[in-house]
C-alpha cells in the first residue's frame, strides 16, 4: 500500500484577510497576510485602544489580546495564583483564569502608581521598604 501525501493549503491562504479593506485606504508599503489580517480585525471591531480601556469581550466572556509576555513565578507564587483562583470561583462564583487575575492585579497596581507616584506601593517594595 503506497503512502498517500496530503496536501495542505500555503501559508497565504491560511493567513489572508477576511474583511473587506476599504476604498480610501491608503496602502504605504506590502503587509504579510498575518499582519494584514490582524490589522483589518483590530481596525474592524476595537477602537483604538486607550491606557486603561477595557476591551470587548465575547460570548463567552473570553477577551482577545493582541501581545503576550512571559512571567517567570516560583512555585510558591503560582500555588498562590491558583489558590486565589479556586477561591475566587468557590467562594465568590468567579470562574476566571489565572491569566485574567494577573492583567487584574497589573491594572490596579499601574492605575494605583499612576495615581500615588512616589508613594505608590509599587514604588515602595521596589525599593525593599
Amino acid at each position: 500500500m503506497a503512502a498517500r501525501r496530503v496536501s495542505l493549503p500555503a501559508a497565504d491562504d491560511l493567513f489572508r484577510p477576511t474583511a473587506p479593506e476599504p476604498d480610501d485606504a491608503p496602502r504605504v508599503r506590502a503587509v504579510p497576510a498575518r499582519e494584514a489580517e490582524q490589522a483589518d480585525e483590530a481596525a474592524a471591531t476595537e477602537p483604538t485602544p486607550r491606557r486603561g480601556a477595557r476591551r470587548a469581550a465575547t460570548p463567552s466572556g473570553r477577551v482577545r489580546h493582541d501581545e503576550k509576555m512571559t512571567v517567570y513565578v516560583t512555585s510558591e507564587e503560582l500555588l498562590a495564583l491558583e489558590h486565589a483562583r479556586l477561591t475566587l470561583r468557590g467562594t465568590h462564583g468567579l470562574p476566571v483564569d489565572r491569566g485574567r487575575i494577573v492583567r487584574e492585579a497589573v491594572a490596579l497596581v499601574l492605575a494605583e502608581f499612576e495615581a500615588e507616584g512616589e508613594d505608590s506601593a509599587l514604588v515602595r517594595r521596589l525599593r525593599g521598604e
